[in-house]
């Protein structure tokens, strides 16, 4: 059972990974372990659904990966991640923290990002149980501040 403040602390967390009302977002990677409360928070941060897998051509201005060592190759994954987002757009990579079942080593991370074209910003506590890694292509973070 979640408390109270633990409630609290998750409402946050969709401003907290910087994302905005009216922002389209895509989930990718989501299986039955991810949080639930986190993307409920997107979705009501963006009062609109989010759209899940890859069978849309909206072009997004945030992708949610969640991604866990054993997955496939975390490269793949990053490129078919940028096919729908916007030039301006952000991956959010959700890993879980270390200690928990698939963690993904940050130097793993660190390796793949500018392999699939991205740079690595900025890690948060995105939940409970999962560490964000904001990543960005090297023109986008340019344009924009960071958060």
């Amino acid at each position: 059972m979640t408390s109270s403040a633990d409630r609290a602390q998750v409402r946050g967390l969709a401003e907290k990974l910087g994302i905005q009302p009216g922002t389209v977002v895509q989930v990718l990677g989501a299986t039955d372990d991810v949080d639930q409360e986190l993307l409920a928070d997107v979705e009501a941060r963006v009062d609109a659904e989010v759209i899940h897998g890859d069978d849309s051509d909206e072009v997004v201005d945030v992708v949610l990966l969640w991604w866990r060592e054993g997955d496939g190759d975390l490269v793949d994954a990053l490129v078919d991640a940028l096919t729908n987002l916007g030039d301006q757009g952000e991956i959010w990579l959700l890993t879980p923290k270390a200690g928990r079942d698939g963690h993904v080593e940050p130097s793993d991370i660190d390796e793949a990002a500018p392999t699939a074209g991205l740079s690595s910003t900025r890690s948060t506590s995105a939940a409970p149980e999962w560490s964000g890694t904001r990543l960005v292509s090297p023109k986008a973070a340019r344009g924009k501040s960071k958060r």
